[in-house]
């Protein structure tokens, strides 16, 4: 679906306008908002990229566990995280190892390098070595949560149970106030997920008042969640660092229901072409990758350009070492380790009807 494609290249896009212009003042070596003023109020709003990732990713994934069994499930997740994370991985712990580069540094051991390679390492209190390796942790915790339906089996039915119970226990866990039950349930991200796969059903089976219902519930709680981790950037760095406001919020939120929401009924569509695929794959580098494109760069050009200029070289030169990786390494490692099909070699009565059927 080439709208997912640009979708999820958009919402890379916004996730690399918050860090740059926004949140990385360790980077800049200054306050980003005040270097960007009249763009910072949109930028900040780039932080909720991921909420859109999280929604496409429900949409995505049940579309990718519809009628395959766990273990086909599981290898395609392994060969499309893995690689490019791994790289990620290896070049920054060669630029915080190699160079003088402090913005950032994570200051792991080379243990906890090898721990954060199983991509768990937040299940043993280790430090992420990238800050947006976070997001990444909710999308494993959802892949095992969607494991229990692929194991009994996909079917309409079945979804809307799935979507309905996680629901349930969402609201459960909100009114709970467990850390261990909110580790699982992620009352926080889980609307998005839970959102994304109702639009599949929507898409595949065309609308229903239960899918609506879950989309709809998934939009209110969705609100509530995103104006907390707003509210705690702000908490965090001032309003006059995040300038983002509680109604821009809103808004973005409700604009990525409207556009996921019209992906799913077909009322956005945009012709497949190389462009958008190419796009589509550079999404996942990019948005491992820009984090620490930052680090080498920004430092480097800032004071013999001006800041617009040291963003925007930062930006492409981002785009373009992700699309490198994508079609120079991840895609070629993608494709060694996808199970290769078997040549079925037709039976002889098989032949001899093919030979006797032609005229």
């Amino acid at each position: 679906m080439a709208e997912l494609d640009l979708l999820r290249f958009l919402a890379a896009l916004a996730v690399v306008a918050f860090h740059y212009l926004v949140a990385y003042a360790s980077v800049w070596g200054d306050r980003p908002a005040e270097l960007f003023p009249a763009l910072a109020p949109i930028a900040g709003l780039g932080i909720l990229g991921v909420e859109l990732f999280f929604i496409i990713s429900g949409f995505v994934i049940l579309m990718s566990v519809w009628g395959r069994g766990l273990g086909a499930f599981a290898r395609s997740r392994l060969v499309r995280l893995y690689p490019a994370y791994w790289l990620s991985l290896a070049a920054i712990a060669a630029v915080y190892g190699l160079t003088g580069a402090k913005a950032l540094d994570p200051k792991l051991s080379p243990g906890e390098y090898l721990l954060n390679a199983t991509m768990f390492q937040r299940l043993f209190k280790v430090t992420d070595a990238s800050g947006v390796y976070w997001s990444l942790w909710a999308e494993l915790r959802f892949y095992l949560l969607i494991s229990i339906l692929v194991i009994v089996g996909v079917t309409y039915a079945r979804v809307l149970i799935f979507c309905g119970v996680w629901l349930a226990a969402v609201v459960g866990a909100q009114l709970l106030g467990n850390a261990t039950v909110n580790e699982i349930v992620m009352p926080g991200y889980a609307p998005y997920f839970i959102a994304g796969m109702a639009l599949y059903l929507i898409h595949k089976h065309g609308s229903a008042w239960l899918p609506w219902l879950y989309v709809a519930a998934g939009y209110g709680l969705s609100i509530g969640s995103a104006l907390d981790r707003v509210h705690r950037r702000i908490d965090l760095a001032g309003f006059k660092n995040m300038p983002v406001t509680d109604l821009s919020v809103i808004i973005t939120i409700t604009l990525i229901y409207l556009v996921t929401a019209l992906v799913a009924l077909g009322a956005l569509r945009l012709k497949p072409s190389r462009t958008l695929t190419a796009l589509g794959g550079t999404t996942y580098p990019l948005y491992l990758f820009h984090s620490v494109i930052a680090v080498a760069l920004i430092p480097l050009l800032t004071g013999d350009l001006p800041p617009w200029a040291v963003a925007t070289i930062t930006t492409l030169a981002a785009i373009l070492v992700s699309y490198l990786v994508y079609s120079f390494a991840e895609r070629p490692i993608q494709r060694l380790l996808k199970p290769r099909r078997r040549t079925q070699t037709p039976s002889a009565p098989a032949v001899q009807m093919e030979k006797t059927s032609v005229p």
